[in-house]
């Protein structure tokens, strides 16, 4: 295949995980953690780690950043610029991370690393960027942001991590395969 027809052929196969993605969080979005309702689960970040196990780690963070801005000015339009902040800190992390890690070793074994490796890094840094922006966004001081930590934001970002990467993990090698992006193996 020429580098011109795979270089189509990726953006051509990106630009579907993109729409996926907000056509994702436009049909499935809903809160989890009912003392924290702005904190709402969607799948769509499953199309952008399928992306990044496709086209590396870089790509993934591309898909993040231009699926954050689509979702935060349509359908995530509540969240303003810190909405699309947020999805670009914790879809980003989790991509970088998970890519990383995934580029050196594809095998199962790898993907698993690859994806508990990037969930912890997006639970961990998501405490860190609630703590700066969520008080920004609530208008309230940041204690009340301290006092929602354990409650709230811990288990909603590891529930939402979790699950995508579950999700990834399960559909992400049937789909290299369906597309002929990865060989089979």
């Amino acid at each position: 295949m020429s580098a011109r027809k795979f270089d189509v052929q990726k953006l051509s196969f990106m630009s579907m995980l993109a729409a996926m993605s907000i056509i994702l969080v436009m049909l499935f979005h809903f809160p989890i953690i009912p003392a924290a309702p702005f904190l709402e689960y969607d799948p769509a970040d499953i199309p952008i780690l399928i992306g990044t196990f496709l086209f590396g780690p870089w790509a993934g963070l591309m898909l993040t950043v231009v699926v954050s801005v689509i979702q935060g000015l349509t359908v995530s339009a509540s969240g303003g610029v810190i909405g699309i902040f947020m999805h670009i800190f914790a879809t980003g992390i989790v991509s970088v991370t998970a890519g990383l890690i995934y580029r050196r070793k594809k095998t199962m074994k790898g993907a698993i690393v690859a994806l508990l490796v990037g969930a912890l890094a997006w639970i961990v840094s998501m405490v860190v960027w609630n703590i700066i922006l969520t008080p920004i966004y609530m208008g309230v001081d940041r204690s009340v942001v301290l006092g929602m930590i354990v409650p709230a934001i811990l288990p909603f970002n590891a529930i939402k991590a979790g699950m995508n990467c579950v999700i990834t993990f399960l559909i992400y090698k049937p789909l290299s395969r369906l597309y002929k992006l990865e060989p089979h193996g």
